[in-house]
Formats: C-alpha cells, sequence, structure tokens
C-alpha cells in the first residue's frame, strides 16, 4: 500500500520518460473520470508538457480497443495518461510510454513494459481516481487549486458525507470554501450528459477545464452550461419511470428491469438499496444498448459485490463484461443471451427475461 505521495511520486517518473511529442490524456466520463482527466491535463501543461485534447472514452468504448489505438497512433503522442479507465493487461499504444491512473479492482496486470501503475485499489481508504490524479499533479508542481476537482470526483464516487470521512484533509477545505450544497450540485450537472441518452460527456469536460470552482459550473449560462441542465432534466424523467417500477425476487437479490437509452440503472439500483437493505439490488437496462443488457448491483449489506456476483457469473462470451469496477459498486453489460441465462442461474422467471 502506497501514500498518496508516493502515488506522485511514481507518476512524475512515469512522465519523465515520456518522450518529445504531445502527452495525450484519456479518462472515463463520470464526474471522477472527468475529473481526474482535467487535473492530469492541467498538471501535464503546467509542467511544460503540453497536452494534446482530453480523450473521454465513453458509451462503448475501450481505452485498449484497436480503434482506439489507431486514433492515438495518428496523434504520434510522447506518452499517454489514462485515468479511471481500469487495469488491465496489453498495449494501449506499443512503444508509447503509458501510465495507468486508476482506483479499480485490475481485471489483470499489465508488463512493465506495456504501462506504469498507479493504483489506489489496495490502499486504505481507498482514493478516487480524482484524488490519485491530484496526487500525482502536486508531483508534478503547484496544484493545490485543483483540489476542489478532487472533491467533485470524491462525492461523485463516494457521495459527499462518506467522501469527508474518508478524506478530510480535502473535503474539509472544501466545505468552507464552497457550500455541499454546490457541491453536490456541481456532480449531479456533470455526471447528467453521460447519463443522457447522447452519451456525450463533452459539456461536462469543457466545464470542468475552464471552471475555478463547483460555483462556475452550477452557475455557468454558456451553451456547456445549459447542455448539462437539459441532460439533467431528460436524466429525471427517465429516472422517474424507471422507479415506479416494481422489483422482482429471488433470494437474496432484488431486480428491477427499467428500458432506456438513459444511463440510470446504477441510480435505479442506488435508489432502492435503503428501502431493500437486506438485498442486494440489480438495475438491468435493456434499452440502453442493442443487443446487450446493462446492470449494476448495489448492496448496503454486501461488502464485496464483486465476489458476490463472480459466484454466480454464468458462462461468458467475448463481448460480455461482468462484476466490473469497485467492491461496493459493480456491474457489467451482458448480451441478451449471456443476460437470460444469468437472470435464470439467479432464480428469476420470465419477468426477468429479455426477448
Amino acid at each position: 500500500m502506497r501514500t498518496l505521495a508516493a502515488h506522485g511520486a511514481a507518476f512524475a517518473e512515469a512522465v519523465s520518460r515520456f518522450g518529445p511529442g504531445a502527452p495525450f490524456v484519456l479518462c472515463h466520463d463520470d464526474a471522477d473520470g472527468l475529473s481526474a482527466g482535467a487535473i492530469l491535463w492541467h498538471a501535464l501543461a503546467r509542467a511544460g508538457r503540453e497536452p494534446g485534447p482530453v480523450r473521454v472514452i465513453g458509451r462503448g468504448e475501450s481505452a485498449w480497443s484497436p480503434t482506439i489505438r489507431d486514433e492515438l497512433a495518428l496523434l504520434a503522442p510522447g506518452g499517454l495518461v489514462v485515468t479511471d479507465l481500469g487495469v488491465q493487461a496489453g498495449t494501449i499504444l506499443p512503444g508509447v510510454p503509458t501510465v495507468l491512473v486508476d482506483h479499480h479492482v485490475p481485471r489483470s496486470w499489465p508488463e512493465a513494459s506495456a504501462a506504469t501503475v498507479v493504483s489506489g485499489h489496495a490502499d486504505e481508504p481507498i482514493p478516487t481516481s480524482s484524488v490519485l490524479a491530484h496526487a500525482c499533479a502536486a508531483a508534478l508542481g503547484e496544484a493545490d487549486d485543483l483540489a476542489w476537482l478532487a472533491g467533485i470526483g470524491l462525492v461523485g464516487d463516494l457521495g459527499e458525507r462518506a467522501a469527508g470521512a474518508d478524506f478530510p484533509e480535502i473535503m474539509g477545505p472544501l466545505r468552507k470554501a464552497y457550500t455541499v450544497k454546490a457541491l453536490r450540485e456541481a456532480v449531479s450537472l456533470v455526471n447528467a450528459p453521460r447519463r443522457s441518452a447522447s452519451g456525450d460527456a463533452g459539456p461536462a469536460l469543457r466545464m470542468l477545464l475552464r471552471a475555478h470552482g463547483p460555483r462556475d459550473i452550477v452557475a455557468g449560462t454558456d451553451r456547456d452550461a445549459a447542455a448539462l441542465h437539459t441532460a439533467r432534466a431528460e436524466v429525471k424523467a427517465a429516472l422517474e419511470a424507471a422507479r415506479a417500477v416494481p422489483p422482482l425476487f429471488a433470494g437474496p437479490v432484488a431486480l428491477i428491469r427499467c428500458d432506456s437509452p438513459c444511463l440510470i440503472h446504477p441510480l435505479v439500483a442506488q435508489s432502492w438499496t435503503h428501502r431493500l437493505r437486506r438485498q442486494v439490488v440489480i438495475g438491468a437496462n435493456a434499452g440502453f444498448r442493442v443487443g446487450y443488457v446493462h446492470f449494476a448491483a448495489r448492496s448496503l449489506g454486501v461488502a464485496d459485490m464483486i465476489g458476490f456476483l463472480e459466484e454466480r457469473a454464468p458462462p461468458l462470451e467475448p463481448d460480455d463484461q461482468f462484476a466490473k469496477g469497485h467492491r461496493r459498486a459493480t456491474g457489467g453489460q451482458l448480451r441478451i443471451e449471456t443476460w437470460n441465462r444469468f437472470a435464470a442461474q439467479l432464480g428469476f422467471g420470465s419477468q426477468a427475461q429479455v426477448p
């Protein structure tokens, strides 16, 4: 287990090995990933590295895919900083120095020649990717004014109360500088575009890159700010419809089905956990992506949700993704045929099946 300072030192050493071309930052599209991406972009720019535009890896994409590899190859980067996208074996772009900044449970471990890994998954408490990114930024230079971005990622992944308990050194000063309401409101707006039917997190990233604090996001009036509010209204309507669907029960699992182009299944699952405190709650969305069921699993009583799902895993196809994420917040995406086998294996009947 490393301290945050040690994580930062490992990052600085990795960046020192970057080539002369512009480095590029790749990040996940949620509040934690976008905040981490913005922090690392600013850190590289302040260190004189002149980074290229941040590349958000969004819906249905993988940083390790041939499509992303070919896209990056055209840019001839001097290095890659990849954050909040997981840790796994393989090379994103052969021959290019790469550093992975992440807090998820690694799916597999890359060779040292493929990437430097700055991972907080074994730390206690586990830092979000944005907290790791802030430590990395501090190792390159001045980063105090970027701490609010780490706070956005913390609240986005952990919630304001847990974030304050686990990382008081970050959240304490932010609570004094900004209201808790402003932090929560900013997180809600930043997360909204990725959850909308379009899934375009670009407006949220641009707001984070140019804002000086959460108030700039909440009170913004330009086109990007308007896009955040429009996306949130869209997601709110979809979520209200999904919350009206009664859960199905099979043993320790409660299942809530929805069919929406919006990414609401994690919110659906989370919204039921306090009413179904003894259950593992799965929100399953068959309308999010054609041919797949995307699902999220949450529980107040099970500490290791990844282990819970892995014990009940169906036979998986190459395109299936299962038990990804955090021990307390996991899920995946399964082809319809795989989902139907999984639901039947859990003990659910025909109501859980997707045609």
